[in-house]
């Protein structure tokens, strides 16, 4: 430095003392991809176009609030098991015949509807799963396209779930496509952020659409980023396998490619979001509003005895065909009339709210996720966590039915959500898709190691063009050291001391030969043991000799 001078006088110099550090990425940052009322910014389209939020009031905000839900009601064509008809007797008068025919076809009408609320079925079109008994039954079938994504939010922010981003790629005017959705997923490609990959609405596609996009969600992730985590769906999830083969069927139709970046969870929940409250008939269709008038006039006359008590009843429900032209006021107040003298009016709105509560799980999970990942650190596996607005998973899976769900001989792991007495509903599995490989088999590894390798490659940016000499390799070294340190400290890494947790080499000789120095490549190689879930626990009783 000394013949950089010409002038005498005192100079600074100053020198860093330490490495640059590695900061820590974000590792619950998920993106959810589907459709939404609108995409609007204070005029500024938000169509296909990542955007991200952190509340739900943000996304009502900025996307709109809940899908159209209006069912239809139907009656499948088969003979009605009714309780015997009553008989007139001789010395009726006409009036009192009438209602004693009424009644009979009210009791015919009440057995058909009975077990309307616990039809498990979502969607429209179907054959006898849509029935509500062994024969003739009334069932709700939604009209319209089943649209998931707002509810979904609403059950990821009620189980932990914090930032995030949305990408809307329509509105609530058109069907489901599955090439709208796989370029919501290009979309994220520019965007650092994210680290999770969720599409709700996957499972409203045709079952041969819905693999496809999965498969591209897997191949997003693992392939084309390979640093983000998909958490999928089973379709018709809500089925029990045992009848439906929704588990078999997976496992057949979804390709082998990058399981290791991808989760599934089974079956479905029953969610408590959508409270009966918020429920009308005005979610009944126009077109089924006659079919429940003549329900509920058909229940008046069964079982109200006063005929001065049953007319004014039914004139209240003679209101429903003209309610679209009714003020909200008059609407409200015609609902709650029904409600308090109708029981099957509630019945209905109960069943409307079952089908609504019905949620696939994978938006439930991203807030585990982010709820552990905040609390735990990414290197805990998220499982053995309760899950929160969830009444209990639609199918109740025991032990031996969870092993071939667990351990499978193609290796694809499906984690089960399973309620347990006196401990509520819980995440029990760990499991990527990879279930057969001993380096990625749970989600908490392929999920921690992600973190690892975005940390150190976005710090180590910082060298890219310095020399490849011995002060760059170990300030490399030292940096990265630092970080996996801390990592430890807090748990993330296994092992009694840092030695034992990790390692990092870098330097000629050892990581890289002098080709490699003319070529301008630095190596870098770092060994982590991580911290792998105690998935079995096995405990050993066994009798020993009395010792006093």
């Amino acid at each position: 430095m000394a013949g950089a001078y010409k002038t005498p006088g005192v100079y600074i110099v100053e020198k860093d003392a330490f490495p640059n550090s590695v900061v820590e990425v974000a590792t619950a940052v998920p993106a959810f991809i589907g459709y939404t009322e609108f995409a609007d910014n204070k005029g500024k389209s938000l169509l296909n176009k990542p955007w991200r939020i952190s509340s739900m009031a943000e996304f009502i905000s900025y996307f709109g609030g809940p899908p159209p839900a209006a069912f239809a009601i139907a009656r499948k064509n088969s003979a009605a098991t009714a309780p015997a008809d009553l008989v007139a007797s001789p010395t009726a008068s006409d009036d009192e015949k009438t209602i004693i025919d009424e009644i009979n076809s009210a009791r015919a009408a009440v057995t058909a509807i009975a077990g309307l609320d616990k039809n498990p079925d979502i969607f429209s079109g179907a054959d006898e799963d849509f029935s509500l008994g062994k024969d003739d039954k009334y069932f709700l079938s939604l009209e319209g396209t089943y649209y998931l994504l707002y509810r979904s939010m609403m059950l990821f922010f009620q189980n932990g779930g914090g930032a995030c981003y949305v990408v809307s790629v329509g509105n609530f005017s058109k069907g489901i496509e599955e090439g709208e959705l796989s370029e919501g997923i290009q979309l994220l490609k520019k965007e650092q952020e994210p680290t999770m990959l969720v599409i709700p609405d996957a499972v409203s596609l045709p079952a041969a659409d819905c693999f496809k996009l999965q498969q591209t969600m897997l191949s997003h992730c693992g392939y084309e980023m390979k640093n983000r985590f998909a958490i999928l769906d089973v379709f018709g999830g809500f089925m029990d396998n045992r009848d439906n083969e929704c588990i078999d069927t997976f496992r057949n139709q979804m390709a082998t490619n990058f399981p290791a970046f991808g989760a599934v969870y089974y079956p479905w929940l029953n969610s408590s979001i959508v409270p009966v409250t918020e429920l009308s008939f005005r979610n009944i269709h126009a077109d089924s509003l006659a079919t429940l008038v003549s329900l509920l006039t058909l229940e008046v006359r069964e079982t109200v005895a006063s005929l001065k008590k049953q007319e004014s009843i039914i004139a209240e429900i003679n209101k429903l065909p003209d309610s679209a032209s009714k003020s909200a006021a008059e609407n409200n107040e015609l609902h709650k009339t029904l409600s308090a003298v109708c029981p099957l009016y509630n019945k209905v709105l109960a069943g409307i709210q079952h089908k609504l509560n019905l949620l696939p799980p994978s938006a439930a999970m991203a807030g585990i996720y982010t709820m552990v990942d905040n609390t735990r650190g990414v290197w805990k596996a998220p499982a053995n966590v309760s899950l929160s607005a969830v009444s209990s998973p639609t199918v109740n899976i025991n032990h031996e039915e969870q092993e071939d769900l667990n351990v499978n001989t193609a290796g694809k792991s499906i984690n089960a959500i399973r309620t347990f007495i006196g401990e509520g509903t819980l995440v029990w599995g760990a499991r990527t898709l990879d279930g057969n490989s001993l380096d990625w088999r749970y989600i908490n590894v392929r999920r921690t190691m992600i973190m690892l390798e975005e940390s150190v490659k976005l710090a180590t940016k910082a060298y890219v063009f310095e020399p490849n000499v011995a002060n760059t390799w170990v300030t490399i070294k030292s940096m990265i050291s630092n970080f996996l340190t801390s990592v430890w400290k807090r748990g993330g890494l296994a092992g009694s001391s840092p030695d034992d947790a990790f390692s990092v080499h870098v330097g000629l000789g050892e990581t890289m030969t002098a080709e490699d120095i003319l070529e301008g490549i630095l190596r870098v190689t770092v060994l982590v043991a991580l911290s792998r879930p105690a998935e079995f626990i096995e405990i050993t009783f066994q009798q020993q000799m009395q010792k006093s």
